[in-house]
């Protein structure tokens, strides 16, 4: 009996540990998030469901609220680089999903109304990019919020021009 007491521990320790590596590559975390649940990976309001866990951040204007400004730069190799510029904001990827602290988050990029990805820098290369599709950045906190100032969110857009008008 002693012998089947421990066959049987030593089938739990390996099975759960089977089954915690099964966990972990299929994009599922201990904080209340399936990651590898296609509705957490964005586009349009997938997006919105899937991490917005409170409303939105609504500043006051004014000299100390944050904005954002993009422009489009062809890359000399291939597809183009995104330049985002944000103002009374800065990149905190140490802290992404994590508390909100005053004039700190990321950004989330979206091609023609669909999410591309977190941004947590002032660059990206975007591989492809057709003629004419709208670039959309957002700023958001830390914990995914979107943030508005005074009711608008804080966004900016450029439409991709033709591969012969690269800035």
């Amino acid at each position: 009996m002693s012998r089947s007491l421990a066959l049987f521990a030593i089938g739990l320790v390996f099975g759960g540990g089977a089954g915690f590596v099964t966990a972990a590559g299929n994009g599922i975390t201990f904080d209340g998030h399936d990651h590898g649940d296609p509705a957490h990976l964005g586009g349009g309001n997938a997006e919105m469901a899937a991490h917005d866990h409170s409303q939105a951040v609504d500043l006051a204007a004014g000299p100390d609220a944050p904005g954002v400004a993009v422009q489009l730069h062809k890359d000399p190799m291939a597809g183009w680089n995104l330049q985002v510029t944000p103002q009374n904001f800065r990149f905190a990827p140490w802290n992404a999903s994590a508390a909100d602290a005053d004039g700190e988050g990321h950004a989330h990029v979206y091609i023609k109304g669909e999410k591309l990805a977190r941004l947590y820098a002032d660059w990206m290369h975007i591989a492809s990019l057709p003629a004419g599709a709208e670039v959309q950045v957002s700023l958001n906190t830390n914990s995914h919020s979107p943030l508005m100032v005074d009711g608008v969110p804080v966004e900016a857009k450029v439409t991709a021009p033709s591969d012969s008008e690269g800035s």
